[in-house]
């Protein structure tokens, strides 16, 4: 994503809190209310950039590389690797694996993506296991 496209998704996070603020609901945390507009605002983002770069022109196949490019050695091929394969997840489970690494709890996770507790730690643990096997294809 260019920096262009990380101002325009900032803004219009921004817009629909905005307009969503008067639905507001007492009972959840104002920061996971806010964190559950931004994902999806950001899921529809990238939904309709992704829809649109593909009439225009092919994604690259690095668009998913998070990496820090100076960061050099085993732990930035380690760290380029997960990016990629976190990339090549289903939106959800990207939504899922992100949180958790932003050590969000299960019942945070469970409340800004709108599924049960139960069903985040179940996903979660269906992620390790995917990445994990990936890791060790490439050891293989």
């Amino acid at each position: 994503m260019h920096s262009e496209d990380r101002k325009d998704l900032i803004q219009e996070i921004i817009v629909q809190l905005w307009r969503s603020f008067d639905q507001y609901n007492d009972k959840y945390k104002y920061t996971t209310w806010m964190y559950r507009i931004a994902l999806n605002v950001a899921i529809s983002f990238y939904r309709r950039e992704n829809r649109r770069k593909q009439l225009t022109n092919p994604l690259p196949d690095n668009i998913f590389d998070l990496a820090d490019e100076n960061n050099g050695g085993e732990t930035g091929k380690q760290i380029s690797y997960l990016n990629q394969f976190i990339g090549e997840l289903k939106e959800l489970d990207k939504a899922l694996v992100l949180l958790y690494l932003e050590e969000k709890s299960q019942q945070e996770i469970a409340e800004i993506t709108g599924i049960s507790e139960t069903n985040v730690s179940t996903r979660i643990g269906r992620i390790k296991k995917i990445l994990k096997q990936k890791f060790a294809s490439l050891n293989a």
